[in-house]
C-alpha cells in the first residue's frame, strides 16, 4: 500500500502546486507546458517504452490524439478550479468523474450493474451538488466560476477515463501509450502558450519553467506510483483503486482546509463525506 499512498500525496501535491502558482505570480499555462516536458521525459528515462505498437494498425490513435489535446486544457480547467473553488471541492470533484466512467462501463464496455453500484451513482451525485454548493462566506468564489469549473474537472476527467479504457482495450503497452500522450500533450500546451505569446497575454520566464518541473515531477510521480500499486496488488484492483481515491478526497480535504484556511460550509463537509461513501459504495459493488 506504501505505492498507493505515495501516489496519493503526488496527486494532492499537483493540486497544492496549482494553488500555489497564483500566490507566487507563476503562470499556470506555462508551468504546465513545461510540466509535460518532464513528464514524457521521465516517461522516456523511467520506464523506458518501446514504441514498436504504435506503428500498428490496431494503435487507438483517435483515443491517444484525444488525450493528447485532453491533457492540457483539463489540467488549466483544473487550476482554475482550485483557484475559484478551493483544494477541497477540487479534488473531490476530480474523483467523483468515476461516475461517469463508470457509467460508460455500463453502455460502452458491458459492465453490469448492481445495487451497490447504483447505490454509489446516487449518493454520488448528491455529493456533487452538495460540494458545488455556492456559499456567500470562506476563501472560494461564490459566483458561477465556484461551481463551474469543478463541474468541468468532473465531465472531463471523466471523458480521459473513458479515452484511458480506449487505449487499454487496444492492447498497446502502458509505457507507449503515456509516452505518445505526454508527447502529444506537450505539443497542443506549447501550442497554446505560442498562441497566447503572440496575442501579448504572456512572456516565456525561468519561473514558468521551474514551476512546471515541479508540477511534472508530481504528476508523473503520481501516475507511476499508481500503477506500481496496481502491479503490487493484482488480485486487488478495487482495493487500490478505493483507497486512492478516497486518499486523494481525505488528504485533499484535510490540506484544503488545515494549509489554506479553505472555509465550507456544513453542505459542502456533507458533499465530502459523500464523496467517500459514493467511492465506497463503487469500489465494493
Amino acid at each position: 500500500m506504501i505505492y498507493v499512498l505515495l501516489s496519493v500525496v503526488c496527486s494532492v501535491l499537483v493540486s497544492v502546486l496549482l494553488k500555489l502558482a497564483r500566490r507566487f505570480g507563476i503562470d499556470i499555462g506555462q508551468a504546465i507546458a513545461w510540466n509535460y516536458v518532464v513528464a514524457s521525459a521521465l516517461t522516456a528515462l523511467v520506464l523506458q517504452p518501446s514504441l514498436t505498437a504504435l506503428r500498428g494498425s490496431s494503435a487507438p490513435w483517435p483515443a491517444l490524439v484525444g488525450l493528447g489535446v485532453l491533457l492540457p486544457t483539463i489540467f488549466l480547467a483544473l487550476g482554475a478550479s482550485v483557484r475559484h473553488a478551493g483544494i477541497v471541492r477540487s479534488d473531490a470533484s476530480q474523483r467523483l468523474s468515476l461516475l461517469i466512467s463508470l457509467l460508460a462501463a455500463f453502455a460502452l464496455f458491458g459492465e453490469q450493474l448492481s445495487g451497490l453500484k447504483v447505490a454509489g451513482i446516487v449518493t454520488g451525485l448528491f455529493a456533487l451538488l452538495c460540494m458545488v454548493w455556492r456559499s456567500e462566506r470562506g476563501s472560494v468564489d461564490s459566483g458561477s466560476a465556484g461551481w463551474l469549473y469543478p463541474l468541468l474537472v468532473l465531465v472531463g476527467f471523466g471523458t480521459i477515463d473513458i479515452l484511458f479504457k480506449r487505449v487499454a482495450l487496444a492492447g498497446v503497452p502502458l509505457g507507449a501509450s503515456l509516452q505518445a500522450m505526454f508527447a502529444l500533450a506537450l505539443v497542443v500546451a506549447f501550442a497554446l502558450q505560442l498562441w497566447r505569446r503572440l496575442r501579448g497575454d504572456t512572456r516565456f520566464n525561468a519561473r514558468g519553467a521551474w514551476a512546471g518541473a515541479a508540477l511534472g515531477l508530481a504528476n508523473f510521480g503520481n501516475i507511476l506510483f499508481y500503477l506500481r500499486g496496481h502491479r503490487a496488488l493484482p488480485q486487488h484492483p478495487a482495493l487500490v483503486f478505493a483507497s486512492m481515491n478516497i486518499g486523494v478526497v481525505a488528504l485533499g480535504a484535510l490540506v484544503g482546509v488545515l494549509a489554506f484556511r479553505e472555509r465550507l460550509s456544513r453542505l459542502n463537509l456533507v458533499g465530502v463525506l459523500l464523496a467517500l461513501l459514493a467511492i465506497a459504495f463503487i469500489a465494493r459493488g
